[in-house]
């Protein structure tokens, strides 16, 4: 007995210092329910965040494959036992989860559930999630549940320092985007100011080629001249504010529906066409998905700005256990030696620097006449 506070002290330490590192809500989420598990010694462990609508906004499980949790369906509503927690606030455990009154069922592809410990994360008065665990691996007393009054304090020293990680993070989420929302607007207001001045020298540009065309063609023509050049350099004001915004939607929406949505974006603002498919990828860590993201678009900047392409394609897949980002063009391509010797290296050395900065790596292959191809391959995912 003497040995097992001393190492429950330090599995405890562990877990908070493993919260504590998480600044995404959903990286919290995840942290919290593999320490429970653990620490507890549960085959199962579920975290969800009720949302105002009798549903969760998040869900998050440990212990059931990608597999099985595809298979049980849609997220649980609030009822039985999760919707006891929420309202009552207290904690709940159980002999047998299936022989209490409250339980209302599971779908069947669900594992099977007995002995089940649940408590409510609270931030003051707010409930603001439920955290629970199942089929602790032990031998039961007869009739009896494998948690103990012991593992429910554990618990509830958990749950209480999740709810700190859990409030913290959404801080960090909501300044974040303020802060994006800042940036946001100060590129509109620099991308109104740019733009706004080159339309209006191209309108009197224009006005002053109407005037000359009977009297002076030659000057006319000078003038329509400068009317190309213009709109060309207002085209490429937009395109490069498209190019620098950050999508807000990436921390919330994830890296597959926002390269998407950018990529619709970039399809629609230049004349090549600009394509995306995603299949099989999970969630990745925020700094990963950032830079899969940064890459894609520098990708996508120089193919859409210098290679002449008709078409850029965008593709996010699974490699053995690893994520690969892959953009490919079929434009006038390039030498990548002479690139570097010319000084001239079109983002190539920033794209390695961000792609090894998250344990990935940067392939680029190209040759003049031949397209480019530039592929990220990240671990995990």
């Amino acid at each position: 007995m003497s040995q097992g506070p001393r190492s429950g002290l330090a599995a405890v330490s562990s877990a908070l210092l493993a919260m504590s590192r998480r600044l995404e809500v959903r990286d919290v989420l995840k942290t919290i329910v593999a320490s429970a598990r653990e620490l507890l010694d549960a085959q199962y462990a579920a975290l969800g965040v009720p949302d105002d609508h009798g549903g969760f906004a998040q869900f998050v499980v440990d212990g059931v494959s990608d597999e099985q949790w595809k298979a049980i369906g849609p997220l649980p509503r609030q009822h039985g036992i999760l919707a006891a927690m929420l309202r009552e606030a207290r904690p709940e455990r159980l002999a047998d989860v299936r022989k209490d009154a409250r339980f209302e069922g599971w779908p069947s592809a669900h594992p099977d559930m007995s002995d089940f410990l649940g408590l409510p994360i609270r931030d003051g008065d707010e409930v603001i999630g439920a955290l629970f665990l199942a089929n602790k691996n032990c031998p039961k007393p007869d009739g009896g549940c494998g948690f103990t009054q012991d593992d429910e304090e554990l618990l509830s020293i958990l749950a209480q320092h999740a709810a700190i990680a859990l409030t913290n993070a959404r801080l960090y989420e909501r300044s974040r985007e303020l802060t994006i929302a800042e940036e946001r607007s100060r590129l509109a207001h620099e991308l109104h100011d740019a733009v706004s001045q080159k339309l209006f020298s191209l309108r009197l540009t224009a006005q002053a080629a109407a005037a000359l065309v009977d009297r002076d063609p030659a000057r006319a023509k000078g003038e329509l001249h400068q009317v190309a050049a213009l709109a060309a350099e207002a085209a490429d004001e937009l395109r490069a504010a498209v190019v620098e915004l950050r999508p807000a939607a990436l921390d919330e929406d994830g890296l597959v529906a926002t390269l998407r949505t950018h990529v619709q974006v970039l399809d629609r603002a230049h004349s090549a066409r600009v394509t995306f498919a995603g299949h099989g990828v999970r969630a990745l860590p925020a700094a990963q998905e950032e830079a899969l993201l940064r890459i894609a678009q520098e990708a996508l900047h120089n193919a859409l700005r210098h290679s002449g392409a008709e078409h850029v394609a965008v593709t996010l897949g699974k490699r053995g256990p690893g994520t690969v980002l892959r953009v490919t063009d079929d434009g006038g391509g390039f030498d990548p030696t002479t690139v570097r010797r010319a000084g001239r290296h079109l983002g190539l050395v920033s794209m390695r620097d961000r792609a090894s900065g998250v344990g990935g790596t940067l392939t680029v292959v190209s040759a003049p006449g031949e397209g480019t191809t530039i592929e990220m391959e990240a671990p995990g995912g």
